[in-house]
């Protein structure tokens, strides 16, 4: 979830096998008022499960890669 203006995460749900593993990347996003813009800037490796916060951070702003 995130707010406007400026996009600052306001939010996340995350189900699944690996929602552990997902779930800190955005805690520490909220903690830091952190914008999609701040996730998207942000490297993810390739191939992990962390693309999708950064698919998700893209889709939010309407730059979706892998659609």
């Amino acid at each position: 979830l995130r707010g406007p203006p400026h996009g600052e995460i306001l939010g996340a749900h995350i189900m699944g096998d690996q929602a552990t593993e997902l779930i800190a990347e955005l805690t520490l996003a909220r903690r830091l008022e952190a914008t999609t813009e701040d996730l998207i800037t942000t490297v993810h490796a390739h191939p992990t499960m962390h693309e999708a916060v950064h698919e998700a951070a893209l889709a939010s702003e309407g730059k979706l890669i892998h659609g």
